[in-house]
């Protein structure tokens, strides 16, 4: 029937899937690693484990009780309602999941938790976790709680967002310290930050290109030794330096991390007095690198 697609239904689908595997992954990551140790990472996840302790309560059914009324602060302050769907998405998943295998999984291992180290359950806690939120975050959702809350804090008083991050979790962490004890609290911040390091993994990838600037007295020779000897394009343009108020030329280059070395020596061999810095990026998205999509 024209007005019935399966290829339109896929698309549809395709992101509440993702969102719903995210989910799954890192409730999986966070029951089997965190929970046992009362690794309270930060997040309304944290706050969970640190309610749980005094009351009992499922940690996946606190989870998901406290992010209803920040879901709806969500909708009234941020007003995007299609953010808002993915994120109860995950979090409605993510809290069913967590409590469900918090009942099965040690009938399964036959033991509480997969390992009796608290080292290997923060490391592995935080990266699995991480893996599960940088999936929801690629779908376009997020995991509730203090990233609803940060998003508007920045609207409203312009506090970057890692800084709102900084001081929320810092705070659970703190308050894991009192009630745990301060070794748990180390190794809950050593889950956070791993967790980071996992859901910017997945995010963005890993970092393959360098970023280049070379700060030359020689721009058409370099120029042409780096389209050369690279198979790269530069682009170039004229500075006056601060210090000696003399004219200089510019060249920028984005090439793959095995080619730092080649550059290296093509700058050397062209212009041994040029100035070179060489930076990190995430992506490089375009001609010659990965294609820009929408």
């Amino acid at each position: 029937m024209g007005w019935f697609s399966f290829s339109d239904l896929s698309q549809r689908l395709r992101r509440p899937a993702i969102i719903v595997l995210g989910a799954v992954v890192a409730a999986f990551g966070y029951s089997l690693f965190q929970v046992p140790f009362n690794l309270a990472a930060g997040g309304i996840s944290g706050i969970g484990i640190i309610i749980n302790h005094f009351t009992g309560w499922p940690v996946g059914t606190l989870y998901l009780v406290i992010n209803i009324p920040l879901l709806a602060l969500g909708y009234f302050y941020l007003g995007r309602w299609q953010f808002l769907i993915y994120t109860m998405l995950a979090v409605l998943i993510f809290s069913v999941a967590a409590d469900l295998f918090i009942a099965f999984l040690p009938v399964v291992l036959a033991r509480p938790s997969i390992t009796a180290d608290m080292l290997l359950s923060a490391i592995y806690g935080g990266l699995v976790s991480g893996i599960g939120v940088g999936i929801i975050y690629r779908a376009g959702g997020t995991v509730g709680g203090t990233g609803i809350v940060g998003r508007i804090i920045q609207q409203k008083t312009g506090i970057p967002l890692s800084q709102v991050y900084l001081y929320t979790d810092g705070i659970i962490i703190l308050a894991a310290g009192f009630v745990f004890g301060w070794e748990i609290a180390l190794h809950a911040l050593l889950t956070l930050f791993l967790n980071g390091l996992a859901s910017d993994f997945v995010l963005e990838g890993p970092s393959t290109v360098r970023t280049v600037m070379i700060v030359t007295d020689r721009p058409d020779e370099l120029t042409q030794a780096l389209m050369t000897g690279l198979n790269r394009g530069v682009s170039r343009w004229q500075v006056t330096g601060g210090y000696t108020s003399q004219t200089h030329s510019i060249i920028l280059c984005i090439i793959y991390r095995p080619q730092v070395i080649e550059m290296k020596k093509i700058v050397a061999s062209v212009d041994p007095a040029a100035f070179v810095v060489i930076g990190n990026a995430h992506q490089a998205l375009g001609s010659g690198f990965l294609p820009l999509k929408r």
